[in-house]
């Protein structure tokens, strides 16, 4: 375990892997960074594995039993990522014993589904059914039609990772998701200590976006402001986070056993190579939070992060006036918003076509 990953953990933020892979799983690599680097949870997306999937041999023998049983596309892909998660889940089990909220494994429903409800709930209810692993998360997308299906899953004592959250809005809509299924939980006499969630708050994307347009607009004033409004974003959400572990509602649901729905910190590799590469880290240091990380940057900030203590709380002034800057200058931050939601949902369905061509092409050469 690194000196600066330990203080990184010491400061209250959990260091969750976004990667796996049947490699990973097996030659004991997780396990490793379970063991040295501080990693108490791990993500995944479609993207993820069809890199896992092309790159290993490790998935061939069950790919060519699944083609010889006749099994289509989908199923392969359903069986091979679910056995992935369900071990993963297992080399974290000593973490979710250990901690309250850590040692989670997060699968996605198929991303098609993102603008439909009842589909959503339904891929939430097989993939939870088939990992069979309570300290498995199901990554939920935070659309429109994504909203109620994050609360009937709750509801169903299903734990949830809701992901694509960009607007302080859309994630206020994503804490009244999760306290409203807790409430369905607690009504049908579900233990609500048995239930998890965090919320994807997405951070790199942003900045791309809006460092984008600052360039476009081209004055001084607008690139001062470059690379400023991402972490304003994730502060001020932060903000109302603390907000609604504050309330009454909350409170309530506290006594019963509930957990908090802690803020997840995605897509924190940082893209623009003229900013710091722990950038999204280091900037981002509150107690209560998870920063999901490839291993690039974690291996990044274990070189030569920095921990200098919280870096968030009591921000969200400062973080309101970088907003106000950017009104200034010419930028629609809500039309940035919608621009990004959009593209994050584009970007999850492709992600998907992806992984299809990549096990149709394994399957392919199953059958030679």
């Amino acid at each position: 375990m690194t000196d600066r990953l330990k203080a990184l953990a010491d400061a209250g933020v959990s260091i969750w892997l976004d990667d796996l892979s049947r490699e990973r799983i097996e030659t004991g690599n997780l396990a490793e960074l379970v063991k040295q680097k501080s990693v108490v949870g791990v993500t995944t997306n479609p993207t993820i594995f069809a890199a896992a999937i092309a790159d290993g041999e490790r998935y061939d023998e069950q790919v060519r039993r699944l083609v010889e049983k006749g099994e289509p596309v989908d199923r392969v892909i359903f069986e091979l990522t679910t056995d992935d998660v369900r071990n993963a889940c297992d080399i974290l089990a000593p973490v979710a014993d250990g901690t309250s909220s850590d040692g989670r494994v997060s699968i996605e429903v198929e991303p098609d589904l993102a603008n439909d409800t009842e589909g959503t709930i339904a891929s939430a209810r097989a993939l939870w059914s088939a990992v069979d692993r309570p300290n498995a998360l199901i990554k939920i997308p935070a659309t429109k039609e994504g909203l109620p299906a994050i609360t009937a899953a709750i509801a169903e004592g299903i734990s949830v990772n809701v992901t694509l959250i960009f607007s302080l809005e859309r994630y206020r809509e994503v804490m009244d998701a999760y306290l409203t299924g807790l409430e369905q939980a607690r009504d049908a006499g579900l233990d609500l200590s048995s239930i998890q969630s965090v919320a994807s708050f997405f951070v790199s994307r942003v900045d791309t976006e809006v460092d984008k347009r600052l360039d476009a607009i081209g004055t001084d004033e607008a690139r001062a402001l470059k690379g400023k409004a991402a972490i304003a974003n994730a502060r001020l959400a932060y903000a109302a986070f603390e907000e609604v572990v504050a309330s009454d509602r909350w409170r309530v649901l506290d006594e019963a056993g509930a957990h908090r729905q802690r803020p997840l910190w995605a897509s924190t590799g940082v893209k623009n190579d003229d900013y710091p590469d722990t950038m999204y880290v280091t900037e981002l240091v509150v107690a209560d939070t998870v920063n999901t990380m490839p291993e690039k940057t974690m291996e990044a900030f274990a070189d030569h992060g920095e921990v200098t203590g919280d870096t968030v709380t009591g921000r969200a002034a400062e973080s309101q006036q970088v907003f106000d800057r950017l009104a200034e200058v010419g930028i629609d931050f809500d039309d940035v918003l919608l621009v990004l939601e959009q593209e994050g949902v584009d970007k999850f369905k492709k992600s998907w076509t992806e992984l299809v061509e990549t096990v149709n092409g394994q399957m392919e050469k199953a059958r030679r």
